[in-house]
């Protein structure tokens, strides 16, 4: 195997080809990949479907990288040095075994794209500065952890793409009505049983829009305007007569409904 990868990163440097995809090849370390710290021009690293178990910090010396392809692999833990990397756009780290993220990870300059979907993050899980991603515009964080969802998520005021399916939320806070320039949002098969008034600021009925919430323990108001169709829903939460039900709802602090949906997936996750 070690002589395969040889050829593809040689032929990679002498073709000046400025990507590299090593998909499924059995890597373990990247540092072992023969002639890989050689290739200082690379913008595109796909190392998906291997048994990679860190990310070495000198990675930030590529200092061309913008994309960054790690999906399912066996990552426990990112480096700090990642936040340096001055044209790094998107970065794809799900199906791994992160519980956090690097101190200070807020502070990538050109972050465009976050996939973390399938780890093992909550909402105890972010740096202090992570919604300091203000290039952000997609953030995939489905198949994690989070009961809650930090206020500070307001600040992400490029997000267009949103994504927290299968996770143990409980709530959303009023902040999320903030991101106005919103067109996707996924709660989808979470413990959610009202929608924060807010929302209403947000875009999200008609056909270039998307807005899943299936799955959700609603209370009876909400469950029966989604059978009648989303734009229904908006213009439900919008309402006096909602805004009422909410603010009595969240003074009474039911609690919330116990999680129903399997998660025994994150265990089975497929290696190759």
């Amino acid at each position: 195997m070690a002589g395969k990868l040889k050829k593809i990163v040689d032929d990679t440097k002498e073709g000046n080809s400025t990507e590299l995809d090593l998909v499924d090849k059995g890597i373990v370390n990247i540092l072992e990949i023969p002639g890989f710290v050689n290739l200082k021009n690379l913008s595109k690293l796909v190392l998906a479907h291997n048994k990679i178990t860190s990310v070495p910090p000198n990675i930030a010396n590529f200092l061309n990288l913008e994309i960054i392809v790690l999906f399912n692999n066996a990552i426990e833990e990112l480096p700090t040095t990642l936040s340096s990397m001055p044209k790094l756009k998107i970065l794809n780290v799900g199906m791994n075994r992160l519980s956090t993220l690097p101190r200070g990870f807020g502070a990538c300059p050109m972050l465009e794209v976050l996939d973390v979907t399938y780890n093992n993050l909550n909402e105890n899980s972010l740096p202090a500065n992570f919604f300091c991603l203000d290039t952000l515009r997609a953030l995939y964080m489905g198949d994690n952890d989070f009961e809650l969802l930090p206020p500070e998520i307001g600040r992400l005021k490029n997000l267009q793409i949103l994504v927290l399916r299968d996770n143990d939320l409980i709530e959303l806070p009023k902040d999320i009505g903030e991101l106005i320039r919103l067109r996707e949002l996924h709660i989808q098969g979470n413990r959610l049983t009202v929608l924060p008034p807010e929302m209403g600021n947000l875009d999200l009925v008609g056909t270039k829009q998307v807005f899943k919430a299936e799955n959700n323990p609603w209370v009876t108001p909400i469950a029966d305007q989604f059978q009648v169709g989303v734009s229904h829903v908006f213009d439900y939460i919008r309402s006096d007569t909602y805004k009422f039900l909410y603010g009595r709802h969240i003074a009474a602090k039911a609690a919330p409904p116990a999680k129903t949906n399997d998660k025994s997936k994150k265990i089975s996750r497929i290696k190759k």
